[in-house]
């Protein structure tokens, strides 16, 4: 029904409402599936990631990457949850910064290729997360379902006593976890 609906949407000139779109031709089913695809088309998160680190192949440390990446939303003034984020272009005499919101990404690179990459984790800043918070929350979800300790690369942001600090306690636990188990 998800493809559906959005073959409904892509060939619907003028929906002002669901029910529109389920009188697409392309719409095969009634106008109350279209909630139900909308509710369907929801990832869990959670589980994705954990399917992800079930299939990842078993070597001895696996490569993480982490970074904090900001879209830009200046003009965008209904939405929610602007927050002051990073900018690498700056206008003259402004500051590096601009509206919008921030992103934080977890990834496993395989070490075989290193041409690509599966995020794990892909979830925004909130207004009342740091960068740091976010990431060391991602981290140690990712860290809960792995074998091994992994190796983790950052940008220059996490490059801080508070991120070292911040991940140190779950890495340590899930490392004296793994060598208490194996004897």
């Amino acid at each position: 029904m998800t493809f559906e609906l959005t073959d409904a949407i892509l060939l619907t000139r003028n929906a002002y409402s669901l029910a529109d779109l389920s009188l697409s031709p392309v719409s095969r089913r009634k106008w109350p599936s279209i909630y139900e695809a909308l509710q369907d088309s929801r990832p869990q998160r959670q589980k994705s990631m954990q399917l992800y680190i079930k299939h990842m192949p078993a070597q001895s440390r696996p490569l993480l990457a982490g970074d904090h990446t900001a879209w830009f939303r200046p003009d965008a003034v209904t939405l929610q949850e602007r927050t002051i984020e990073h900018s690498i272009v700056t206008v003259g005499g402004n500051k590096p910064i601009t509206i919008g919101q921030g992103y934080s990404t977890i990834a496993w690179i395989p070490e075989d290729s290193g041409i690509w990459a599966l995020p794990l984790r892909h979830e925004r800043i909130t207004s009342w997360e740091t960068p740091i918070e976010k990431a060391t929350w991602q981290l140690q979800q990712v860290c809960e379902h792995l074998l091994t300790r992994p190796i983790s690369v950052w940008d220059s942001e996490y490059g801080c006593a508070l991120f070292v600090l911040s991940t140190y306690g779950f890495i340590i636990i899930l490392l004296l976890s793994n060598v208490y188990d194996e004897k």
